[in-house]
């Protein structure tokens, strides 16, 4: 369990996955310490470097104080392609070694727009079932 992101602005917030290669699937969780602020939830973000070593960044979905943890499958998205991202402004390194799962504070109605990769998405159905 990793308690202490790294703060890179105001509302933004970035964890390291140093093993990256060997994790098939991300739980991210609220504490229940310091809840969002009233009208607001987290992005969550999952940035790779890709074989030229540029950081890749993919929408995976988003916490709320009404839905405080989530679960992604990480394992397929290591080849796909990126898409918008928040953190592009700011001061991350472009050539990242670690692998990292970035929160992006923002409007509960913006995270509703959000289309993420469909393949973070991990099924409700149990294995047997699928």
């Amino acid at each position: 369990v990793q308690a202490a992101p790294q703060q890179v602005a105001e509302d933004k917030f970035v964890f390291d996955l140093p093993d990256y290669e060997n994790i098939n699937h991300v739980v991210v969780f609220m504490l229940g310490t310091i809840p969002f602020p009233e009208g607001m939830g987290g992005s969550v973000y999952f940035c790779y470097p890709d074989q030229s070593g540029v950081a890749v960044w993919q929408l995976l979905g988003f916490v709320t104080n009404e839905k405080p943890s989530a679960i992604f499958k990480i394992s397929g998205l290591k080849s796909g392609k990126g898409s918008q991202h928040p953190f592009g402004a700011m001061n991350l390194p472009q050539t990242p070694t670690v692998a990292q799962i970035g929160i992006s504070v923002e409007l509960l109605e913006n995270l509703a727009q959000q289309t993420p990769v469909a393949s973070a998405a991990v099924s409700s159905v149990d294995s047997f079932t699928e």
